[in-house]
């Protein structure tokens, strides 16, 4: 009768092991820590670009329409956002190539489940997007970006959410093309995925109709709905601004989260039907 608590109480750490390894994601994110090239670009882009485009424009002193913040505020959130995407995608990719080219056999051979191993690097890139969030907001301090106080622990949790879509956007892309010239070309992809998202400057026309539609603008416009309460430019329209429901950036995030995860899966099963 005693036998029963013991095997639980043995096998809950083993399966808590089999899914997440803590060991080996302190590991790892000590290990990225440490590659300062990487850091630097992770970290010093989305920086200078909040400095240039955010901190040093007359502009962006103006005060948004409903007192909230200013302009710089609002480029200050959009380059954090920026700095996560590219942090979450890039390191998710470098997961799924490694996968594929060797290291899932030698996880075959210890209790470390590969999903668990992708979920662990889930989680550094999580840890790593924080990096860029507070450099980004800690300049927006030192430089002119106002918000209201609750505005500044409320909007970086939504960044993150953002970067949990991108690193399925950075597993399809590594599971699906297995190179590592395809897990750099996602990350230059980005870039213009983040001009079409209405990120980085202001768009008109056709080129905004289309913006709800890619998958950074449900990022930029989830990560930005505290501060502008889903407002924003529109040079075409009379009043000089267009408004959005809440649902829509909702709703873009959890369509295009389905449509990176489906491609990861089918880029897993690929690798697996081959062998």
């Amino acid at each position: 009768m005693s036998s029963a608590p013991t095997t639980s109480r043995a096998s809950t750490p083993n399966n808590l092991s089999r899914t997440v390894n803590l060991a080996y994601t302190g590991f790892d994110l000590r290990r990225n820590v440490r590659m300062y090239g990487n850091l630097v670009f992770i970290v010093g882009l989305p920086v200078a670009m909040f400095v240039i485009f955010g901190g040093m424009q007359s502009y962006s002193e103006i005060e948004l329409w409903n007192g909230r913040g200013n302009v710089s505020a609002q480029i200050m959130v959009a380059m954090a956002a920026y700095g996560a995407v590219m942090a979450t995608s890039g390191l998710a990719g470098t997961a799924a190539v490694e996968l594929q080219q060797g290291w899932g056999r030698q996880l075959g051979l210890t209790p470390f489940t590969r999903g668990g191993y992708v979920l662990s690097k889930t989680i550094v890139a999580l840890a790593l997007a924080v990096l860029p969030i507070l450099s980004v907001y800690l300049a927006g301090v030192l430089l002119n970006a106002r918000m209201d106080g609750w505005l500044w622990p409320a909007t970086a949790p939504l960044i993150l959410v953002g970067g949990i879509v991108f690193a399925l956007y950075g597993l399809a892309f590594g599971l699906f093309f297995r190179s590592e010239s395809a897990v750099g070309a996602s990350s230059g992809l980005i870039v213009i995925l983040m001009f079409l998202g209405n990120a980085f400057v202001p768009l008109s026309g056709f080129l905004l109709d289309l913006a709800p539609f890619t998958p950074v603008w449900g990022v930029m416009q989830l990560a930005l709905w505290p501060l502008n309460e889903g407002m924003g430019m529109d040079p075409d329209a009379a009043s000089g601004v267009i408004e959005y429901a809440l649902w829509q950036p909702l709703l873009n995030i959890a369509v295009w989260s389905a449509i990176f995860g489906v491609v990861a899966l089918i880029g897993a099963r690929r690798g697996t039907s081959r062998r």
